[in-house]
């Protein structure tokens, strides 16, 4: 009897310590957890773009001779994850209190704020994740266009600063070309 208790003792504590890691490993990795995103029922857009590495990687492959150095930003990619939400009086309110649990749980995590505008019912936030002073694990971006739409990506791997705008262009994210521009032009 006793040694079946401490087979399971030992396996409850070797299952504690997977699932602790996997949590640690999931902050520490650049990766955010947008959680369940509220959708409007009046018929407003809502969009949910999952990129995984193989993907990006099947991308970076074929940019390769044409556009080498997008090619290269790419491969350090493992994962982009771009939602859009479109706002109505149904699911603004909730969009709001989501993307203000996100924030605390980036800071709380170690991110950085890099840039945060509140104006009127306008919202943008961008946090990266450092891997010492050369590169990003994870940068975030949260914007909010007035009763318009949301718009939440996230980039996760080895992202160089100054590739940031190319890896915008090849995926379609106006407001990380922003932000990639604005990072080129401080790097000079």
């Amino acid at each position: 009897m006793n040694t079946i208790k401490t087979w399971v003792a030992g396996f409850s504590i070797l299952a504690l310590s997977a699932s602790l890691n996997a949590a640690l490993n999931a902050s520490a990795s650049g990766r955010v957890n947008f959680g369940k995103l509220p959708s409007s029922s009046a018929g407003k857009p809502f969009v949910e773009v999952h990129i995984k590495s193989n993907l990006v990687s099947m991308v970076a492959r074929l940019a390769e001779k044409a556009e080498p150095e997008v090619a290269e930003a790419l491969r350090g990619l493992r994962q982009v994850d771009v939602n859009v939400i479109g706002l109505g009086e149904d699911n603004r309110a909730a969009v709001d209190t989501r993307l203000q649990a996100i924030r605390t749980d980036l800071e709380s995590q170690g991110w950085d704020c890099l840039v945060k505008v509140r104006e009127a019912r306008n919202d943008v936030a961008v946090y990266v994740k450092t891997n010492g002073d050369e590169a990003l694990l994870g940068l975030a971006v949260l914007v909010v266009e007035e009763n318009q739409q949301a718009v939440l990506a996230n980039l996760v791997g080895d992202i160089r600063p100054e590739k940031i705008s190319l890896v915008a262009e090849k995926f379609g994210i106006d407001p990380l070309k922003k932000i990639g521009e604005e990072l080129k032009k401080q790097s000079r």
